[in-house]
């Protein structure tokens, strides 16, 4: 099995990540090459992955923590 640089295993597929398709002014619909328009939560077989259409979630924000909480009291 070839080890790849993204994990794209647990990606759902969506037209919204698709090479194909290229997301219209409305923000709701993917115009495919393949298929015409289509809703950005849909896929199709032709599906292709792209690493640079899809945005990845922010991280979490740090706790903050006061020096009580590392004491040995």
């Amino acid at each position: 099995m070839k080890k790849t640089v993204f994990n794209t295993e647990n990606i759902e597929p969506k037209c919204e990540y698709c090479q194909f398709g290229k997301l219209s002014a409305d923000g709701e619909t993917v115009l495919c090459l393949k298929k015409g328009v289509m809703n950005k939560d849909s896929k199709c077989r032709r599906y292709k992955y792209d690493v640079m259409k899809r945005v990845p979630r922010k991280a979490p924000k740090m706790q903050s923590f006061s020096e009580e909480d590392f004491s040995l009291d």
